[in-house]
Order: C-alpha cells, then sequence, then structure tokens
C-alpha cells in the first residue's frame, strides 16, 4: 500500500523551524506535501484573502518533500492545496509547530488553528501541533516525537467526524514530559492594552501589550496539563452552537 498523503501548513511561515521539525517527524510515516505562507501569519485566525490576487510558488525549502509558499492566511494555504495542489484529499492535514501556545482562548486567534480547521471542514483528519516556546531558537525535538506519536495515532484510529485536535506542548526536554492528557480547553483571556506611542512626525500610533489570565483552576484542562509538565491533547468542534442557551432562551424569551 501507498503511504498516507500528509498535508503541512503552518502561520509563521514557510522558513520557521517549527515546520522543518514537523516535516522531518511526517515524513518518516507519510508522504509529505508542505503550502505555507511566505511570511508569519499569526494571530491570523481564519481570515481568507477575499481583494488581492494569491501567488502560490514552487520552492525548495525541505529536501526531497514537495513544496509551495503561498502569499495568503493559513486557511488560504489549506484551500489552494486541496483545490490546486494535491492529486487527492490527503489522508491527514497538520499545522505548526507553532511557535509559542495555542492553549485555552489562543484558539480562537490562532492561525495554527484555523487551517487545521479548514482542512477538518473538508473532512481531513486534522491537528494542530504548537510549542510553548516563543523563540526561534525553541527546541522541537520533544515537540516533533510527539506530534510524530498522535499523527500515527490519528492515522490508525481516527477521530470522530466533525472534530480537530489541539495539540499543546510543554517547553520541557523530552526526557521530562510526563505524558499526554486529554483535556478540555481552559476559561481563559487576555487582558489586552493598547499602548499609545507618537512616530517622528508626531502621530499616534498604538502596539498591543497584555497578559493572559487564567481563571480555571481545574485539573481537567489544557492549562494545568502544560503547567503540570503534560502535552495536552483538546478536541475541538465546528459546531459553535451553545446548545445550553437554547433550552435557556426557548424558557425566558417571550416573542
Amino acid at each position: 500500500m501507498s503511504k498516507p498523503l500528509i498535508l503541512v501548513v503552518n502561520d509563521d511561515g514557510i522558513t520557521a523551524p517549527g515546520i522543518a521539525a514537523l516535516v522531518d517527524a511526517m515524513k518518516a510515516i507519510g508522504e509529505v506535501v508542505v503550502v505555507a505562507p511566505d511570511k508569519p501569519q499569526s494571530g491570523m485566525g481564519h481570515a481568507i484573502t477575499l481583494n488581492n490576487p494569491l501567488r502560490l510558488r514552487e520552492v525548495h525549502v525541505f529536501e526531497g518533500i514537495v513544496s509551495y509558499e503561498c502569499s495568503g492566511t493559513p486557511v488560504d494555504c489549506v484551500k489552494l492545496a486541496v483545490g490546486k495542489v494535491l492529486h487527492r484529499k490527503p489522508d491527514l492535514c497538520v499545522s505548526g509547530i507553532n511557535h509559542g501556545s495555542n492553549s485555552s482562548i489562543n484558539i480562537i486567534y490562532s492561525g495554527t488553528m484555523s487551517a487545521a480547521m479548514e482542512a477538518s471542514l473538508e473532512n481531513i483528519p486534522s491537528i494542530g501541533f504548537s510549542l510553548l516556546d516563543y523563540t526561534m531558537e525553541a527546541d522541537f525535538t520533544a515537540a516533533a516525537n510527539y506530534a510524530r506519536g498522535i499523527a500515527q495515532q490519528v492515522l490508525e484510529h481516527g477521530i470522530p467526524k466533525s472534530t480537530l485536535l489541539n495539540v499543546n506542548i510543554p517547553r520541557l526536554p523530552l526526557e521530562e514530559i510526563k505524558g499526554i492528557r486529554i483535556a478540555r480547553q481552559a476559561v481563559a483571556k487576555w487582558e489586552e492594552e493598547y499602548v499609545e506611542r507618537l512616530d517622528p512626525f508626531n502621530r499616534k500610533y498604538y502596539w498591543l501589550t497584555g497578559k493572559f489570565v487564567n481563571y480555571d483552576h481545574g485539573e481537567d484542562t489544557d492549562e494545568w496539563a502544560l503547567a503540570n509538565g503534560y502535552v495536552s491533547i483538546v478536541p475541538v468542534q465546528h459546531d459553535l452552537t451553545a446548545n445550553y442557551a437554547i433550552s435557556f432562551i426557548n424558557e425566558n424569551w417571550k416573542f
């Protein structure tokens, strides 16, 4: 039998160290094709390009791997991969390895997870991987090891329809990671502030700053798992319906 076809995408750009580590991990278990942004696209969420032309160019970044760089967003990369690059639907889409956390509320903003979500919308089993290290010098050894193992589990056993996996790896050496926890998304938010400054022409501009605040102290959350040395896996669904609110509205509102 032929090897499984694995689409690799990210939001940090095709030259980021994290995607190189993910490609190395995936080529051991499948045929890899890369379609990734030509520049960093962090925080783009599920944005797509509507009013500008998209460029797609074959590049030779990874030895022996078919690779394309795209001028658009991470979601654009998946759409073009499925529609224009791949000869068949991939058996798996993996996104990352992101430089920095995508746990808890970060998933809302994440280009990494939105790329995986877009693939999942196409009924492609999908996983987003993130390492809790924002530096370009990050050691991806442990993250790549877990990415390969988790990807193998998905290829062998699958995941439920209309779901994908959000995987975060703590910033620890491989031998210090305690294992894997299947978790829920912690209740948290960013407390943000825009710092106002003046440019050399005395015009105002703003820099977004803030701090991450975790309100959830449950031991079944991704934040708890990561803080305690575990890799967290949160199954994520497409359906954003707040089902518990339907009965509340039906019972309390008057139409």
